[in-house]
C-alpha cells in the first residue's frame, strides 16, 4: 500500500490496488491553486473516500500533457500521476464514495469510462493538426470580440501591431512578437480548445510547433493570457511580454474608447484584472514602458472610431488607480501613495520606485519636519493671486542670514541629487534632501515670507517655490 496525502478531511488515502510496480510517483508536479481546488472539490464530493488506482492505454501519452489532464479533471474528476522525472504516467485515481467489496470492477468501470473520454481527445489533437493556425484566421472574421470593437481577427490584427511597437521598446523581436500576434488567438477555433476552453493558448503553442514557426512564436502564443489570475505566472520571454501587455491594453483602450468603461461591479471585459496584469509584468519584469505613450498607440490602432479628446488621460488614470490595490497588500499607507500619485510618474517601473524611496523617507528622522515644512510652503504658494513658480531666485535681495544659507544649501542639493535622479536613485535622493531640514526651520523661525514689501515677498517666494520643486522632483511629500 501506498499512503497519498491530500488536502481534504480525510488526511490520507489508501490506494488499491498496491503500486509498486509503478516506482515513486506523485499526484503533482507542485502545489498549485488549481490542484488545491481539485482536492477540495473532490473532498466535497465523498462521505467516505476511497481512492483507486486506474490505468490508460499508454498510447494517449503522446498527447499534451495538459490535454490529458483536462480530459481526467473536467470530466471525471480523476487525478493524474506523473513520475520523478515530472512526466505523465498512464494511470489515474479516482476516489469512489463506497468501499467495495470488488475494487477491481470499480476500476474496471472507470477504465473504460476514461478510454473514450482520451480517445476524443486524440481525436481532436489529430484533427487539429491537419491545419495550420494561419489557415483558421478566416474563421475569427466570423467571430465577434465585441459589436464596435469588430472581430476576434481584428482584435489580433490590432495586438500583433501593437505588440512590434511594444516589442521595439523592450528589446524583443518586433517581427517576432508581431507574428505571434497575428496568430494569437486562431486556437480559439479548434476542436480541442472549443472541448475544453482552458487550454487556449496552450494549445496554440503546440499547434504553432507542429506548424514549424519558431519556437518564439509559440511561446508567446501561450504567454500573452498571463497572468490569468492573480500570483499566477508572468510570460517568460520579452515577446510574450509584449504581446501580453498589448493584448491587455487593446481591450481596454477599445472598451475606454467607445465609452464602456468599468461601472461599479460591472466589468464583463475584466479591464481590472487586465490592468493588473499589465502592471505586474511591466514592474516585475523590470521593463522600463512609458504607460501613456503605449495607451496612445493602442487607440492609434482603433482607426474606425471617434475618440473623444482625453480618453487616453481617463485610461492612464484608471490604470494607476489600480496601482493603489497593488501597494495596499504590501502595507504601504495611503498617503505614501498619494504623494507619488500627485505627480503621476507615466512608468509603472518608475511609480513603484517613488514609493518605495518615499516609505523608506518616512521613517527618517528629519521627515516629519520636512513634511511639516513642504505642507506649509505649499499653503502659502496656492494662496497666492498670481503665483509665478518659475520667477529667479535675486540673490541681491536676501536681507537675514538665513535667506542666503537656505538658498546656498537648496543649490546645494539640487545639483547634488541631478545624477541621483537621472539614476533613479529616489532614496539616496531623499536622503540627500532630508539634510536641507536645520535650515528649513532655521528660516520659517527667523524670516517672515508675507512682507508688505512685493519685491522682497516675491523673491522669498521664489526660493521657497525652488525649495519646493527639489522635492516633488519625485513626490508631493506634502500630502504625508
Amino acid at each position: 500500500m501506498i499512503s497519498i496525502t491530500a488536502h481534504t478531511e480525510a488526511n490520507q488515502l489508501s490506494v488499491y490496488p498496491g503500486t509498486a510496480s509503478l516506482g515513486k510517483f506523485k499526484l503533482f508536479e507542485h502545489e498549485t491553486t488549481a490542484a488545491i481546488t481539485q482536492y477540495k472539490t473532490v473532498a466535497a464530493l465523498v462521505e467516505w473516500p476511497v481512492a483507486l488506482l486506474g490505468k490508460f492505454d499508454t498510447s494517449f501519452l503522446r498527447l499534451p500533457k495538459e490535454a490529458l489532464v483536462s480530459s481526467m479533471k473536467e470530466h471525471q474528476k480523476y487525478f493524474h500521476l506523473v513520475d520523478s522525472q515530472e512526466k505523465m504516467l498512464p494511470h489515474f485515481i479516482t476516489v469512489s464514495n463506497i468501499e467495495s467489496r470488488d475494487p477491481a470492477q470499480v476500476i474496471a468501470g472507470n477504465e473504460r469510462v476514461i478510454r473514450p473520454r482520451l480517445a476524443d481527445s486524440a481525436f481532436f489533437f489529430d484533427t487539429d493538426r491537419q491545419t495550420p493556425l494561419e489557415a483558421r484566421l478566416e474563421q475569427l472574421d466570423r467571430i465577434v470580440f465585441q459589436t464596435r470593437l469588430g472581430s476576434v481577427r481584428d482584435k489580433s490584427e490590432r495586438s500583433a501591431q501593437l505588440a512590434g511597437q511594444i516589442a521595439a521598446l523592450i528589446g524583443a523581436d518586433p517581427a517576432m512578437a508581431m507574428r505571434s500576434g497575428q496568430l494569437c488567438k486562431a486556437d480559439l477555433v479548434t476542436n480541442m480548445v472549443q472541448e475544453f476552453p482552458d487550454l487556449q493558448g496552450l494549445m496554440g503553442k503546440y499547434y504553432a510547433l507542429n506548424d514549424k514557426e519558431p519556437k518564439g512564436v509559440a511561446t508567446a502564443i501561450y504567454e500573452h493570457y498571463l497572468p490569468r489570475f492573480a500570483g499566477d505566472d508572468l510570460p517568460k520571454s520579452l515577446a510574450g511580454c509584449a504581446l501580453s501587455i498589448a493584448d491587455k491594453l487593446d481591450t481596454i483602450a477599445g472598451l475606454f474608447a467607445i465609452d464602456q468603461p468599468p461601472t461599479g461591479d460591472k466589468d464583463p471585459f475584466a479591464i481590472r484584472r487586465l490592468t493588473l496584469g499589465i502592471l505586474r509584468i511591466i514592474v516585475e519584469k523590470q521593463l522600463d514602458l512609458d504607460l501613456m505613450a503605449c495607451i496612445q498607440m493602442a487607440l492609434e490602432q482603433h482607426k474606425g472610431l471617434s475618440i473623444k479628446p482625453g480618453t487616453a488621460e481617463n485610461i492612464f488614470g484608471f490604470m494607476l488607480d489600480r496601482f493603489e490595490f497593488w501597494f495596499q497588500e504590501e502595507n504601504i499607507p495611503t498617503n505614501v501613495f498619494q504623494s507619488v500619485y500627485a505627480r503621476r510618474p507615466v512608468k509603472p517601473l518608475d511609480f513603484q520606485q517613488r514609493i518605495y524611496a518615499v516609505n523608506h523617507f518616512t521613517g527618517l528622522e528629519n521627515a516629519k519636519s520636512l513634511c511639516a515644512a513642504n505642507k506649509r510652503v505649499s499653503n502659502i504658494l496656492t494662496k497666492q493671486a498670481n503665483p509665478n513658480d518659475s520667477a529667479a531666485v535675486n540673490t541681491d535681495l536676501f536681507v537675514k542670514d538665513q535667506e542666503r544659507e537656505l538658498f546656498r544649501l537648496v543649490e546645494l542639493k539640487a545639483a547634488a541629487i541631478e545624477p541621483l535622479l537621472k539614476q533613479r536613485n529616489y532614496i539616496a535622493t531623499f536622503e540627500t534632501l532630508a539634510e536641507l531640514r536645520p535650515a528649513v526651520d532655521d528660516f520659517f523661525d527667523n524670516v517672515m515670507v508675507m512682507v508688505e514689501e512685493d519685491e522682497l515677498r516675491t523673491n522669498r517666494l521664489a526660493l521657497l517655490s525652488r525649495l519646493r520643486d527639489l522635492f516633488l522632483k519625485v513626490a508631493d511629500i506634502s500630502l504625508l
